[in-house]
C-alpha cells in the first residue's frame, strides 16, 4: 500500500459510520440508518408489512377469517409492522421472556411504521384526493391550491391490552404497555390504561381459533383507577367541543385471530356508550401472524 493509499484508507476509516453490536444478529456491523441498535443487513431483512392483503385485519396473506365472519366487528381495521416470521418470533420472546429490555426502542420504532400506514389509509378513506376539474386545470391558481389541501388524521388515545397480575409478576412489565409509551413520545398521543384484565388465560400460543374466542370473553373490564377514570373524561371534553368521533387505538404485540384486540374494543366501546360519546377503535400490533 503507498502512503497516499493507506491514507485514504485512514479518511474513510473515519467518515464511515462506526460499527455496532447488532441486536438482533449480534455481529459487528454496520448500524441501520433507520432503526436503533441493528445493522443495515438485519434491517434489510426485516419483513415488513406494507401492503396488507387484508384491510381489516392488516394480513399480508389471504385471510379467511375476515371474510367468514358475518359478525361486525368492534374495530374500524388492524395494522401490524411486519410478518410474525421465525426471526421476529425469536426476537419478541428475547423481549417478553429473557429480559432484553434493550429491545424496546427497537420494537416501539418498528410499530410506528404501522401507525403511518393506518394514518394513511385512514386519510385516503375519509380524505380521498380530490381529482382537478376542467376548470381548475384552466387556472393554475386553482389547481395549486386543490394540490395543497390536505387534512391530517391524528389519534385522540392509546389504549395498551393490560395483563394479568400473575403475566405482570413472571415478566416484570407489560409489553404493550411499552409499546404504546414509545409511540406516544414519537407521536404525542396521550397513553392511558384504561382496561385491566379481570381473568387470568393461559398463554394462547397453542390454542385453536375457538379456544383463544373463548378464553376472551369478558376478560377485559374498565380500570377501577380514579385517576385513570379523570383523564379519559378529560380527553373526552376536548373531543366533544369538536363533534366529531373519538379516535382510539389499542396496542398489543401479536394480532393472531384478534379475538384479544376485539375483547378490549368491546369494552371500549361499551365505556364510550356510558359517556354518550361516539368512538372509532382501530388497533396496532406489532406483529401479524
Amino acid at each position: 500500500m503507498t502512503p497516499l493509499s493507506g491514507w485514504l484508507a485512514g479518511i474513510r476509516s473515519l467518515l464511515a459510520p462506526a460499527g455496532i453490536h447488532c441486536l438482533i444478529c449480534g455481529h459487528n456491523s454496520r448500524p441501520s440508518a433507520r432503526l436503533p441498535g441493528i445493522c443495515a443487513g438485519c434491517e434489510a431483512g426485516i419483513p415488513w408489512i406494507s401492503r396488507p392483503r387484508c384491510h381489516k385485519c392488516g394480513r399480508h396473506v389471504g385471510c379467511p377469517d375476515c371474510s367468514r365472519s358475518g359478525q361486525s366487528a368492534p374495530i374500524v381495521c388492524n395494522r401490524s409492522a411486519v410478518a410474525y416470521t421465525p426471526v421476529m418470533r425469536d426476537l419478541l420472546g428475547r423481549y417478553k421472556y429473557r429480559g432484553h429490555e434493550r429491545l424496546a426502542p427497537l420494537l416501539g420504532q418498528m410499530l410506528d411504521s404501522a401507525y403511518l400506514q393506518l394514518k394513511a389509509y385512514i386519510e385516503h378513506l375519509q380524505y380521498p384526493p380530490q381529482v382537478p376539474t376542467e376548470k381548475q386545470n384552466k387556472y393554475h391558481f386553482l389547481r395549486r391550491k386543490t394540490a395543497n389541501l390536505t387534512i391530517e388524521w391524528q389519534a385522540d388515545l392509546l389504549v395498551p391490552v393490560p395483563v394479568s397480575d400473575s403475566r405482570l409478576t413472571e415478566r416484570g412489565f407489560n409489553q404493550a404497555e411499552r409499546l404504546a409509551d414509545i409511540l406516544s413520545r414519537l407521536r404525542g398521543i396521550p397513553q392511558l390504561p384504561l382496561l385491566i384484565r379481570t381473568q387470568h388465560t393461559a398463554k394462547q400460543s397453542f390454542k385453536s381459533r375457538a379456544e383463544r374466542i373463548a378464553d376472551m370473553k369478558d376478560a377485559f373490564a374498565v380500570s377501577p383507577d380514579e385517576q385513570v377514570n379523570i383523564q379519559f373524561s378529560s380527553r373526552l371534553s376536548t373531543v366533544k367541543a369538536s363533534g366529531r368521533p373519538l379516535q382510539i387505538i389499542i396496542i398489543d404485540d401479536i394480532y393472531t385471530t384478534g379475538s384479544t384486540i376485539r375483547a378490549c374494543a368491546g369494552a371500549v366501546r361499551l365505556l364510550c356508550a356510558g359517556y354518550g360519546i361516539e368512538a372509532d377503535i382501530y388497533s396496532l400490533t406489532w406483529a401479524r401472524s
